[in-house]
């Protein structure tokens, strides 16, 4: 290991404590900040106050964090109604069924204004609202879960682990739909493909097929009631919702989403992938010498990594202080050698560290996750790890071949036919005259009958070219100094 690795130590710890002091300013719009919240309150009284929360893109813990944040928000500003308009693929299931619940705890009348794709886990969230409306051309249902890898994408289950995940994921959204309002046999027919949905004698949907609804299919009047299927209504906007809901003069808000979250949504889905540069880099700065750029972009590539989750709401500081003991056992391992505890214990308090913070772990819930919330990181840190493993691997074969490595690693031999002999012959070299190969400062190389070996200055600089004489062996250290006397002239 080389000596700039408490340099690189120094780089990362200082890289993440500016990263995480960037998490509450990227987060200055939270709630909690009593000026926010006296501003909402006041603004609240001069009209009906109606929160619209964006759900788009992939749903994922960090979107979770966003949820939750407007859900404070709503709360605290005193919200008429709240608005979550849905454009979604679908997702984690996990994250859902926390934004389900946080859903679920909003005291003001939710609406899912479905503004164009509701699959899986968009689908249950719409449930979970106590009025669902569509736009025109929408379409909501398809939320049977399956297994979906990084890079692998979606894999076969099996059997056993495949009812397993159906079974429950169909009982949350039954119950998220019988607390609704909605009918719940609707949302266990987008679950389970072998279900008949039948209402009133009427076959709605066939077993063989999941159940999924354009807008005018979820508006269907149904039964002997005629109510509709799933939807309240068709509306372009969320303008039309409200007003179809009665709700006069609303003063709509929509939740804003920092910058530094939307990023943190992408470092957050890409985590493994930061794992993996930063165990390659740091791996790549030991095995090398240099200038630490490696092991810098590495060590870089942690702290985005840990400020991506930091700003989603998943990393805290207790995660930091494991990263930053873990690092110091590490380096403690590294330069004062001993029985290896530190190294070891150090390696499983950074893996700890890195593993919570890609954990969701519930407001008030604690701060060990449970089980099931550390799933989905231990897949990503395995996936981290065979990665860097893979890389290596790759490494190891093309990186000898650039012109990279030349530079760095010395290639010239030093064996004996090539003029270099072991310092363990030094003995017999007392008084041997010779000349300078290289500058000495005090240390270099001079030729000493015949052979090339490494010598020590008595004194201070000698230049290349001096003739000069060993004045003295002691092991394998040869002490040299320029020669005076008549027959080798003066030093130049």
């Amino acid at each position: 290991m080389n000596r700039r690795f408490p340099f690189l130590v120094a780089v990362a710890l200082a890289a993440v404590a500016a990263c995480t002091a960037l998490g509450p300013a990227a987060r200055a719009d939270a709630p909690g900040a009593a000026a926010t919240n006296a501003a909402t309150a006041a603004a609240a009284a001069a009209g009906d106050r109606v929160l619209v929360i964006p759900v788009r893109g992939a749903i994922e813990p960090a979107l979770l964090y966003i949820i939750r944040r407007g859900a404070q928000e709503a709360a605290d500003g005193g919200a008429r109604a709240v608005v979550f308009v849905i454009d979604t693929p679908g997702g984690r299931l996990d994250a859902a069924d926390a934004i389900m619940r946080t859903l679920q705890g909003i005291r003001a009348p939710t609406y899912a204004f479905v503004e164009k794709n509701a699959f899986s886990a968009g689908a249950l969230i719409a449930m979970a609202t106590r009025t669902i409306y569509m736009a025109p051309g929408s379409v909501i249902g398809d939320a049977m879960p399956i297994l979906a890898l990084p890079i692998a994408g979606p894999q076969e289950m099996p059997a056993d682990l495949k009812e397993k995940t159906v079974s429950a994921t169909a009982a949350l959204a039954r119950a998220a739909a019988e607390q609704a309002g909605h009918n719940p046999e609707v949302a266990e027919a987008m679950i389970r493909a072998e279900m008949e949905l039948k209402i009133g004698g009427e076959v709605i949907k066939p077993a063989g097929r999941l159940l999924t609804l354009t807008n005018e299919e979820a508006l269907r009047p149904v039964g002997p009631a005629k109510k509709p299927l799933l939807s309240a209504g068709t509306v372009a906007s969320v303008e039309e919702l409200l007003k179809a809901e009665g709700i006069a003069s609303p003063r709509i808000e929509e939740l804003r989403v920092t910058g530094a979250e939307r990023i943190a949504r992408w470092i957050q889905m890409l985590g493994w992938l930061f794992l993996i540069a930063g165990a390659a880099g740091i791996y790549i700065e030991v095995k090398t010498p240099g200038f630490g750029l490696p092991g810098i972009l590495g060590l870089c590539s942690l702290a985005i990594f840990f400020w991506g989750h930091h700003v989603a709401g998943l990393a805290g500081h207790e995660d930091l202080a494991l990263i930053a003991i873990g690092l110091v056992l590490l380096a403690v391992e590294i330069f004062i050698p001993g029985f290896g505890i530190p190294g070891m214990v150090g390696t499983v308090l950074l893996a700890a560290g890195l593993l919570l913070a890609m954990a969701e772990r519930p407001p008030g819930g604690g701060w060990l996750p449970t089980a099931d919330a550390l799933r989905m990181p231990l897949l990503n840190f395995a996936l981290a790890i065979a990665g860097t493993v893979a890389l290596g691997a790759v490494l190891s074969r093309w990186l000898p071949r650039t012109g990279l490595y030349h530079d760095l690693v010395l290639e010239t031999s030093t064996s004996g036919d090539a003029g270099y002999v072991a310092s363990g012959s030094a003995a017999d070299l007392a008084g041997a005259d010779g000349r300078t190969a290289t500058d000495l400062r005090p240390a270099g190389t001079a030729i000493l009958a015949g052979r090339r070996v490494d010598v020590v200055s008595s004194g201070g600089f000698i230049a290349r070219g001096t003739p000069v004489r060993v004045i003295r062996t002691e092991g394998a250290r040869v002490v040299v100094e320029p020669r005076t006397d008549r027959e080798g002239g003066a030093p130049a």
